[in-house]
């Protein structure tokens, strides 16, 4: 899990434009996340789950949409919290 999870992370940060500060273990939590958002997507979408194998081309393929999809939304809170705490000053 914690393999896939910097691949996914790794991929997600190599696709999405722009720069972030994120450690490896950041990076790490970040694809794990991208897993399990991957995960319930893919469950909602099209009705699989563990029981066919978490481990397949989709499953990856998932994680890595889910990553994304997890750094964008990480990136929208910590730029508005951002831009909060400049207007305040």
């Amino acid at each position: 899990m914690i393999i896939l999870g910097l691949i996914a992370g790794a991929v997600a940060r190599l696709v999405v434009p722009g720069r972030d500060q994120m450690s490896i273990p950041a990076t790490i939590l970040l694809g794990v996340v991208g897993s399990f958002i991957g995960g319930l997507l893919g469950y909602v979408l099209f009705g699989h789950d563990l029981s066919e194998g978490a481990l397949q081309p989709s499953g990856i393929i998932g994680s890595i949409i889910g990553a994304i999809v997890a750094l964008l939304i990480w990136r929208a809170v910590h730029t508005r919290g951002h831009s909060r705490a400049h207007v305040r000053h």
